[in-house]
């Protein structure tokens, strides 16, 4: 019986030009069938078919994270068939930005549902599944507001710190267990579609090597997924050399 293929799920992929499609790419480089998640179907399926034409191997799962349902269906059929996940990578996340006496509850809370909730639960069934192989990592994207809030930035800033907070715990009970969990802080602006189109200015503003390069930071992951255990990293902050800290 042939062996099962390696596989990774991206959770949090929009645009070609975007982290998630960056990790994907870096992945399917490494031989890995990728699983693309993300909301919009169309989007999934041009980054997966971008890796394909690039000879690599990966699919599209549309799922929102902040439905439990979602997220199960999207480990159970990434879970079945010939390819066996060994790193899942969670990347969701809404940056909203407002002042704290304008900021609406439902927009606080879908802030904190998309970037702890769905943190949680896609990590969840990273374990459920991978604690029985025994093996594999589990990465979640952070932010500068995983670590401190600004101004204006209450409700992003309390779904990236809570989101920590998950990987931290999980990474306290998944490691004796074989499961590598680490958090990436990514402090600085990424040099990508999202930023380019919202705020051309801050992108012109940067100059070069200025912002984080998608694949740079793409490499990390990998790399953080290949370190030995003797010697995990629960957490790395990436910025550009330019940025203060």
């Amino acid at each position: 019986m042939p062996e099962p293929k390696r596989a990774a799920i991206v959770v949090g992929v929009g645009a070609e030009r975007g982290l998630g499609a960056a990790l994907a790419r870096r992945f399917a480089r490494e031989g890995l069938h990728v699983v693309v998640a993300g909301r919009t179907q169309t989007r999934l399926d041009q980054v997966a078919a971008s890796i394909r034409a690039g000879g690599g191997s990966a699919e599209g799962i549309a799922a929102d994270t902040t439905r439990e349902a979602d997220v199960v269906a999207l480990f159970d059929r990434a879970f079945t068939g010939d390819a066996v996940p060994e790193l899942v990578v969670f990347n969701a996340g809404n940056n909203v930005r407002a002042p704290i006496r304008e900021l609406e509850a439902e927009v606080f809370e879908a802030a904190w549902r998309v970037g702890t909730l769905g943190g949680f639960l896609v990590g969840r069934e990273a374990a459920r599944r991978l604690v029985s192989l025994g093996r594999g990592s589990i990465l979640f994207t952070g932010a500068s507001a995983s670590l401190r809030g600004r101004a204006g930035f209450a409700g992003f800033a309390a779904a990236k710190a809570g989101l920590r907070a998950v990987s931290q715990s999980m990474a306290r009970e998944l490691g004796p267990l074989g499961i590598h969990v680490a958090h990436v802080v990514i402090d600085g602006g990424i040099a990508g579609e999202r930023l380019e189109s919202r705020a051309p200015q801050r992108v012109a503003e940067a100059g070069e090597d200025g912002l984080l390069d998608i694949d740079a930071i793409a490499e990390a992951y990998w790399q953080l997924h290949r370190q030995h255990r003797s010697a995990w990293t629960q957490e790395l902050d990436l910025r550009p050399f330019k940025e203060s800290f």
